[in-house]
């Protein structure tokens, strides 16, 4: 039997702790109903969501049309697994292909399922259409990636602790340093065995690391240059997050395989896919890869509808906008204060470097001021802050936002 009876934000965390696994660490917010930018907890108290679900909600919570279209399409029909056609996954990879300019879609579920079919369909291609010698194909990919948990993943995490007592690993991948043109041209010029180079436009697990300017398209220039596969993992920082379409985007680079999740569903249901042209999307052929649940209908109009409101809210205009405003205004405050050490991000997705060590607990300790403040933020690797509010913000919640952070800080002790 399951209990409906509306209890304290403790007990639910006592609940979690005793009959859950440990795999998480929240902070200490028990939520109960988000909508637009705004969340709220079980005793009623109001934030402003500062993450969005790691970028999941970028059209905010709630947004009408996608609930929608998840109501409409669940009373209509839910699963029929791949083993037929359904009426609705068709026209969502139409509408996704023309929408960012590929031939196909492979659809799934997870963005960890979305990077293991993109190293599959990188390692296929290179043995079909490249002439590598079977299981020889490497992957470069970059030093503090995150690219999800699976086990294939952690093979090449530099988080030990993502990885330590989860081995043997698959081989496999090389890395190289991150933001690092001439040692990605180095291993490509001194390995015929390269089938892709598999990359985060920002990396953001690693703190909204961005790269130098002009760092995606050389890269993806010396992929051309030695018939590699460029792979941009685009599941955190696609779908207007950074003030384009695509991070990539700001750099004018195509990607030969890319990969989207999170807010391609407006995180409402888990959506995540794999585009690529005909000439590398036809290596796979029936039964060599799927999943029961990838293309269901529900998740196909979820995915329409999601993509659909950031065209018509022009977000990825707007992140842009406010992602000026919010840096020169933190900006402002890093001079006022030597707690805050650096800010960095694109569009809306940000994040300030604490002036601490990465094994302080100073940023945690700022999060929870900024809970007890009405505003939702969580930290990333010790000592960095990650902001990513919805991008349906408006400049006047934005500006409240800032207030609330500029004063936490300030006044932190």
């Amino acid at each position: 039997m399951i209990a409906t009876k509306i209890t304290t934000s403790q007990h639910l965390i006592e609940l979690e702790e005793q009959h859950g696994a440990h795999n998480y660490h929240p902070l200490p917010v028990v939520l109960s109903r988000g909508e637009g930018v705004f969340v709220w907890d079980v005793e009623g108290k109001k934030y402003y969501d500062f993450l969005s679900a790691y970028s999941a909600i970028n059209q905010g919570h709630g947004h009408p049309k996608i609930i929608n279209a998840l109501i409409n399409q669940a009373q209509k029909l839910t699963l029929t697994s791949r083993a037929f056609y359904n009426d609705v996954l068709g026209v969502y990879e139409k509408y996704t292909t023309n929408f960012f300019g590929f031939d196909k879609l492979l659809p799934m579920n997870t963005g960890a399922e979305a990077v293991e079919t993109a190293i599959k369909l990188t390692r296929k291609w290179a043995y079909e259409k490249k002439g590598i010698n079977e299981n020889k194909a490497q992957i470069v990919v970059c030093k503090n990636n995150f690219h999800g948990r699976t086990t294939t993943i952690v093979s090449f995490s530099s988080d030990t602790n993502a990885s330590k007592n989860f081995g043997p690993f698959t081989p496999g991948f090389i890395i190289i340093p991150y933001n690092d043109v001439e040692a990605l041209e180095k291993v490509l010029s001194e390995n015929k065995n390269i089938a892709g180079f598999l990359v985060e436009p920002i990396q953001g697990e690693a703190g909204v690391y961005v790269p130098n300017e002009g760092y995606l398209a050389a890269t993806k220039k010396i992929c051309e240059k030695y018939n590699v596969l460029f792979i941009a993992d685009e599941v955190q920082t696609g779908i207007a997050r950074t003030g384009k379409l695509l991070a990539v985007d700001h750099e004018n680079v195509k990607p030969d395989v890319l990969i989207l999740g999170k807010a391609l569903s407006g995180g409402v249901y888990p959506v995540s896919a794999v585009l690529a042209n005909n000439d590398i999307m036809s290596v796979i052929k029936p039964g060599q890869h799927g999943s029961t649940y990838g293309g269901n209908p529900i998740a196909a109009a979820v995915a329409i509808a999601a993509l659909e409101v950031v065209a018509e809210e022009d977000l990825a205009n707007k992140a842009e906008q406010l992602g000026i405003i919010f840096r020169n205004e933190l900006s402002d405050l890093s001079k006022q204060t030597n707690l805050v050490k650096l800010v960095r991000g694109k569009g809306l997705l940000n994040a300030i470097v604490i002036n601490d060590t990465e094994d302080s607990d100073t940023a945690w300790k700022i999060c929870l001021k900024l809970r007890d403040n009405g505003l939702l933020a969580k930290p990333t690797h010790g000592n960095i802050i990650r902001f990513a509010p919805p991008l349906v913000m408006n400049e006047e919640q934005l500006m409240d936002c800032i207030s609330i952070i500029k004063k936490t800080i300030l006044e932190f002790k």
